[in-house]
């Protein structure tokens, strides 16, 4: 039935200002930018991956303003429910050029069970986690 996860959505309240910090702070790709009447349609994704993540600014059509307002006001506070997990091969080098490149960074990187890893949240308020996977051990 279902066969591969394609495209992820995340609420963004500018998408311009997501983009920029996707693309260029974060070094993720462009993916589609198309316009559909009231929606911008925009994606990024990790070089090389086919997955994407819609970087959505609420409104219509899927919104009425109110709503809108609302999704936005609860996305800024860091309680829109987007949360994003990406993976690096060294979570402290990872930590050190965001810092460079200004990245507001509230943790440090941290041995966990699984790893290495930190989170902060990006312009618009949504949580990022970057992690270094150790193996896990086999389970009986």
């Amino acid at each position: 039935m279902i066969k591969n996860l394609t495209i992820s959505q995340i609420f963004v309240t500018n998408q311009d200002e997501a983009l920029d910090f996707y693309v260029n702070v974060l070094g993720l790709e462009p993916g589609s930018d198309m316009n559909f009447g009231p929606m911008r349609w925009l994606t990024v994704r990790v070089p090389g991956e086919d997955r994407e993540i819609l970087l959505e600014k609420p409104g219509p059509p899927g919104y009425d303003p109110e709503t809108a307002d609302a999704v936005r006001a609860m996305v800024t506070k860091g309680a829109g429910g987007g949360t994003l997990f990406f993976t690096t091969d060294d979570a402290r080098a990872a930590h050190a050029e965001l810092a460079a490149k200004g990245v507001d960074l509230p943790e440090e990187p941290t041995e966990q069970p699984y790893g290495i890893d930190f989170g902060f949240r990006d312009p618009a308020g949504n949580h990022i986690r970057i992690s270094q996977m150790r193996p896990m051990p086999a389970q009986p």
